[in-house]
């Protein structure tokens, strides 16, 4: 009963603040939710226990009874990843297969370790000693971008679609390499026991992201087959709810990459599952139904951040630095796309106007959130949380809110390409 109520609260909260944004804010809907309930969220920090002490306590009582991490990486983010895989086109990423994979591995762990040296660096000025093995994990929690907030911005701002599916794309996998980064940082900074060596670390990620992907492909083409045997709608529903919330439990216990399984099932079922098992009926509805699963989830994800700020010890303690890990993350982010461009993608180079795009589009969300609170207590999670929720604040609200326009500025005079050109010295 009190999770039923807990979900209740969420639900009304989440469809309030809709209607709010839709009526007088007119923003981005998850943005403008997250906007309200940060605003609510400061409200009930300043006044809510001189006029709504009850009130206050409850909502407090709420969001610290979830266990953020639980929440969004054992539930939300599986359902997230697979309805946004399920609408992706194979054949898209197939033809930007080699920037996609780059950037979502190769990027990911430049990122991460650019960030995590000038974080070692930047923080002692401020009279702050924080490790390094700390700070790498701060660089593998934010590097991650998220494909949430972004897709839709992109599709009104019309970004040639090359760009968009490579964005697409490094999003949808980069959450997976970044979540399993994360956890061999988390093990080696927590776990004495862990002696961290090439091997083992190897030996771990391999576990973790080949098994997610084996797993994945073995949901993907099971599921197909069923929906294929049964020819109805509703219970292909039925089969693919099961493939989210069945596969999380079981990557889960075998340590695979639960994120990447996601993936890799939604897009096996959204492309040979439309094509050789659905009929026209089945594939709308199936559609329809995880494209409104998609807007409910976000709606709770992104109203849960909003009321995060509630449970920070402090937001203002580490302010400067976090808008220095702002300029960090955005110059890691630049610096993680054009080095493999110069490097591994020889043959090919972002015109300037997409290399922005890419670097503003990079939009960092609930899962660098999600991974900083899963982190054990000690003396420098504090400092952690702070500066990574300062990061997303500025993220999705500064990048989020003009991605658009930017995209659009930076673009216009372009040709509807990502004017990729041969490398060329001049």
């Amino acid at each position: 009963m009190e999770l039923y109520y807990a979900f209740s609260v969420l639900i009304v909260l989440a469809s309030i603040f809709a209607y709010l944004n839709s009526r007088f804010l007119k923003l981005p809907g998850t943005i403008g939710i997250m906007i309200i309930a940060m605003l609510v969220s400061v409200g009930i920090r300043l006044v809510g226990e001189d006029f709504f002490p009850d009130t206050t306590h409850d909502l407090y009582a709420l969001i610290r009874g979830f266990d953020f991490y639980e929440v969004l990486m054992g539930a939300m983010l599986n359902f997230l990843l697979f309805a946004g895989a399920l609408h992706v086109n194979v054949s898209d990423l197939k033809d930007q297969k080699w920037p996609i994979l780059t950037y979502a591995t190769v990027s990911v762990v430049l990122s991460s370790f650019i960030i995590s040296g000038l974080l070692y660096f930047a923080a002692p000025i401020l009279g702050l000693e924080i490790p390094f093995i700390y700070c790498l994990l701060f660089g593998t929690l934010i590097s991650p971008t998220d494909p949430i907030v972004v897709l839709g911005v992109l599709k009104e701002a019309k970004v040639p679609k090359s760009l968009e599916t490579k964005i697409t794309g490094e999003s949808l996998f980069n959450d997976g390499v970044a979540v399993v980064m994360f956890a061999v940082v988390l093990k080696i900074a927590t776990d004495s026991s862990f002696y961290a060596t090439f091997g083992s670390i190897t030996q771990l990620f391999l576990l973790e992201a080949g098994g997610g992907i084996l797993l994945g492909t073995i949901l993907g083409f099971t599921a197909s087959k069923a929906i294929k045997r049964c020819n109805d709608y509703k219970v292909a529903v039925l089969i693919t709810l099961s493939i989210v919330m069945g596969g999380f439990l079981i990557a889960k216990n075998l340590h695979f990459s639960s994120p990447l399984a996601m993936v890799i099932a939604g897009l096996i079922i959204g492309n040979y599952g439309k094509r050789v098992a659905m009929n026209d009926e089945t594939t709308d509805y199936l559609g329809k139904f995880w494209e409104l699963i998609d807007e409910v989830m976000n709606a709770i994800l992104f109203l849960f951040i909003g009321f995060e700020l509630l449970v920070l010890p402090d937001l203002q303690k580490q302010l400067l630095l976090g808008v220095i890990a702002i300029f960090i993350v955005l110059f890691s982010r630049a610096f993680s796309i054009l080095i493999p461009l110069r490097s591994i993608l020889r043959k090919r180079v972002y015109s300037r106007g997409s290399l922005i795009t890419m670097v503003w589009g990079g939009i960092r969300g609930g899962v660098s959130i999600a991974l900083v609170m899963s982190i054990p207590y000690n003396e420098y999670k504090d400092v952690l949380l702070e500066i990574t929720y300062i990061v997303v604040l500025f993220s999705i609200i500064v990048q989020g809110l003009t991605v658009g326009k930017v995209a659009k500025k930076v673009l216009k005079d372009e040709p509807n390409t990502d004017s990729e050109t041969e490398v060329s010295n001049s």
